[in-house]
């Protein structure tokens, strides 16, 4: 749509109708920019990232708490 064009024309234009192209237009001005796309698409790449290493770290804890126990137990009976 080019400044000063009528939204009537360029739905005609277009061959849709004017309610398609107002839904078009509040769909693309929610979505936000394409850097603002690329920054939530990255941000929850790093989500997903931190959360994997979140788990992986959690596993590792309990491993060590359960070996710290064990130890604990052995040297006891020593």
């Amino acid at each position: 749509m080019e400044e000063g064009e009528k939204p009537t024309a360029v739905a005609r234009d277009l061959g849709i109708s004017i309610g398609q192209l107002k839904t078009w237009r509040l769909e693309q001005q929610a979505a936000g920019s394409a850097e603002a796309v690329a920054h939530q698409k990255a941000e929850a790449a790093e989500l997903k990232r931190l959360r994997q290493e979140n788990k992986r770290l959690n596993e590792e804890n309990e491993i060590l708490r359960k070996a710290s126990a064990f130890f604990a137990q052995w040297a006891g009976k020593q």
